[in-house]
């Protein structure tokens, strides 16, 4: 388990995060989600030990982490730190010598993620010599190729078409999948949601919300249901208490309490019967845009209770 306990960074009166406090969990991607400048590079430099916090611990498996630790992780910066003037393989061989694997490995090691990543043929070619999407592709291997015992990706699908995501997501599972904790960022809210297992969101350096993908997504569901009925749904505007977010002949999307769209699923079975009736869960983007713009009211209302005080003080 990678922990992260009231981690505070402050540079100068800059405050980057406040009191940040989540886990990534072995054998699972934990997807670490924020708009530009919330803090989630600040968090990932932490972990790795090229930033110390103000304050708060970072553990793995409870205890601090050691130089020892972090020669076993595997590294994705968002800024490509790759030699562009040296070829793919010998760079990713050299890589994963530097993390004392022998050559014969380490070249064995390189070879087989290129040839994951469809480059096998372009293994001696300098890195400046593949388009931006070839060289992400490459710059997510060197933060495999040693075979890494916790892997931090920041940005990992930055500039990659539908199949090289795919690509991407289906080695990174695999790595999960040897028990080994995952942390990533992205702003491809949709790739986020097929690929975690849990999901963090930050904003302005503090946790907005956190949770496992399918528990954020029933906490934020609030009272909204679908229903596809046998007939005409349209009486279901009439109904106090309803508010329609769609309606299309027997089709129909609403918010209701849970006792009042029980009263409209009993009503249309006997108006003729339901196909389907259930709730309607939101995406992840729909839970980040919401819990940021709330947080972001909260903010807006506790800075001008603030003022309001320092004004009359």
């Amino acid at each position: 388990m990678l922990s992260l306990r009231e981690v505070t960074k402050t540079f100068g009166e800059r405050r980057a995060l406040d009191n940040v406090t989540f886990d990534v969990a072995p054998g699972r991607l934990t997807g670490f989600v924020g708009g530009n400048g919330a803090g989630k590079t600040t968090a990932m430099r932490i972990l790795l030990g090229v930033l110390a916090p103000t304050s708060g611990s970072v553990t793995i498996n409870g205890a601090p982490i050691t130089g020892e630790d972090r020669r076993g992780f595997g590294y994705m910066p968002e800024e490509r730190g790759l030699y562009p003037k040296m070829g793919i393989a010998e760079q990713l061989s050299y890589l994963a010598r530097l993390h004392g694997i022998d050559k014969p490995s380490a070249q064995r090691r390189a070879m087989d993620l290129l040839d994951r990543f469809d480059l096998g043929a372009r293994a001696k070619d300098n890195l400046d010599a593949l388009s931006l999407g070839n060289q992400q592709r490459v710059q997510v291997a060197a933060a495999l190729v040693h075979t890494p015992d916790v892997l931090v990706l920041d940005e990992p699908f930055s500039g990659l078409d539908p199949l090289a995501v795919d690509e991407v997501v289906s080695v990174v599972a695999e790595h999960a999948a040897r028990g080994i904790p995952v942390l990533f960022s992205s702003h491809q809210l949709d790739v986020v949601e097929r690929l975690c297992d849990d999901l963090v969101i930050i904003a302005g350096g503090r946790i907005r919300a956190k949770g496992t993908r399918d528990g954020l997504r029933e906490e934020h569901a609030g009272h909204r249901w679908a229903m596809d009925a046998l007939a005409d749904a349209g009486w279901v505007r009439g109904v106090p208490g309803v508010v329609v977010d769609e309606l299309a002949g027997d089709s129909v999307t609403f918010a209701a309490d849970d006792a009042t769209a029980q009263r409209i699923l009993a009503t249309a079975v006997e108006r003729g019967g339901v196909r389907s009736f259930a709730p309607v869960r939101p995406t992840l983007g729909e839970i980040f845009r919401d819990v940021i713009r709330d947080e972001t009211v909260d903010d807006d209302a506790s800075g001008a209770t603030t003022s309001s005080k320092e004004n009359a003080a």
